[in-house]
């Protein structure tokens, strides 16, 4: 009789996750689909009102929740929060900030907020992450919510393009690193995914027209779309991915 291969499993049970910007978009899809999978998540931003609306409903659910008030841009806060924790086995770090105008009219103070958040606040949380898992001899899978504009260009983002160009380099260095500690580094990289957020982009005629020129399949994206990447990348399913980008863009960066 032949020997057939097993499905890795997609279940995350007994499971740590961290999930930064948690509180509302793309963070809080992740936190749900997480915890759905079995995770026990710890849902992290500034806005502790909301994670804990977000929290709780989750918990009525019937699945694992719980909340930590922390600001990614402040990297002493972040050594302070994460030193009275447990290792985390997965992270999604989903915290991010755009301030979108044309280059030349680009101000320091714009870019350095950008950069403080999605560059070296990504860093150093990936960081802290992987310090305490590699002191604990435990395997992870971290994860950095980047986006298409890591891959190429768009008008009026080059400050948020350069800041996520940087995320997917320093995923793949982080990754060639600690490969040898079974810890895995990825990206995952959206298309515009309708949030309150980005309502003010689709809002704008030009910039809606634009978007959905781009997107082969034809619709913009859905937080929906997001979650069972997130699920896919944290668990075994996706044991041997690391150092790599997955595009959730419909198509954008194929041209």
């Amino acid at each position: 009789m032949i020997d057939l291969p097993k499905t890795p499993s997609l279940r995350l049970d007994g499971l740590r996750a961290l999930v930064t910007g948690a509180s509302s978009g793309i963070g809080l899809g992740c936190a749900v689909a997480l915890a759905e999978a079995g995770a026990d998540v710890v849902l992290a931003s500034r806005n502790i009102k909301a994670l804990s609306e977000a929290a709780e409903a989750i918990i009525m659910k019937g699945f694992s929740a719980e909340t930590l008030q922390l600001d990614i841009s402040d990297l002493v806060s972040i050594d302070n929060v994460l030193k009275e924790q447990k290792p985390f086995d997965v992270l999604v770090n989903s915290a991010g900030l755009g301030r979108h105008t044309p280059s030349l009219e680009t101000s320091a103070e714009d870019f350095d907020a950008v950069m403080d958040v999605n560059l070296k606040g990504a860093y150093f949380l990936t960081q802290s992450i992987a310090k305490a898992l590699i002191k604990a001899k435990k395997p992870g899978s971290l994860i950095n919510i980047s986006s298409q504009m890591g891959h190429v260009g768009g008008v009026d983002r080059a400050v948020y393009a350069a800041s996520k160009h940087a995320v997917e380099g320093f995923t793949k260095a982080m990754a060639i690193e600690w490969g040898r500690h079974q810890i895995r580094v990825n990206t995952i990289c959206p298309t515009f995914i309708r949030t309150p957020l980005t309502q003010s982009t689709f809002d704008n005629p030009d910039r809606k027209k634009w978007i959905e020129d781009k997107i082969k399949l034809g619709r913009v994206g859905e937080v929906e779309d997001v979650m069972g990447a997130v699920v896919f990348l944290a668990s075994d399913a996706s044991s041997m991915i690391t150092g790599s980008a997955l595009m959730i863009d419909g198509g954008w960066t194929a041209d």
